[in-house]
């Protein structure tokens, strides 16, 4: 048994093997490999009796289930209207020349990816910026990079 069919058998034990276990497994996977690989997707489509095709169609669907490797760091900016006037495109500028990788990358070394979300519920304290599981509103360019700074200390 793989390293990864383990983890979605004690994730399968945890959650129950039914259709409605589906995402609370697939979002244990993310949380510990960054991404749902393809030998992911089959192993929890063998351990919840689902056919594959609809293990992929749901993974695919939501933004926050990254089917391609990601950093350790997942940095999403808020696209939304009401971020993009208050100034997220100048974020995301900022952190681009910081990290040195475009929207929609991984830096080098694989520590970040940057990203766009489509909302994150923060409209009235834009612009917002998630770090894995971190919220951070009403950020600016320089504080953008002043909180990755953090990141970047801590390895």
């Amino acid at each position: 048994m793989t390293r990864i069919e383990e983890l979605v058998k004690e994730q399968a034990d945890k959650h129950g093997r039914q259709r409605t276990s589906l995402m609370p497994i697939l979002q244990a996977v993310v949380g510990s490999e960054h991404y749902l690989s393809e030998d992911a997707l089959v192993a929890i489509a063998r351990e919840l009796d689902l056919s594959s095709a609809d293990v992929f169609g749901t993974a695919t669907f939501y933004t926050f289930l990254d089917t391609v490797p990601r950093g350790k760091y997942v940095i999403r900016v808020c696209k939304t209207i009401t971020c993009h006037m208050k100034g997220k495109d100048e974020v995301i500028g900022a952190l681009e020349d910081m990290l040195k990788v475009k929207l929609g990358g991984t830096t080098t070394d694989g520590k970040f990816s940057l990203l766009q979300a489509n909302c994150l519920g923060w409209c009235h304290k834009g612009p917002v910026m998630l770090v894995n599981d971190e919220v951070y509103p009403e950020i600016s360019a320089e504080k953008a990079v002043e909180i990755i700074g953090g990141y970047l200390k801590k390895g």
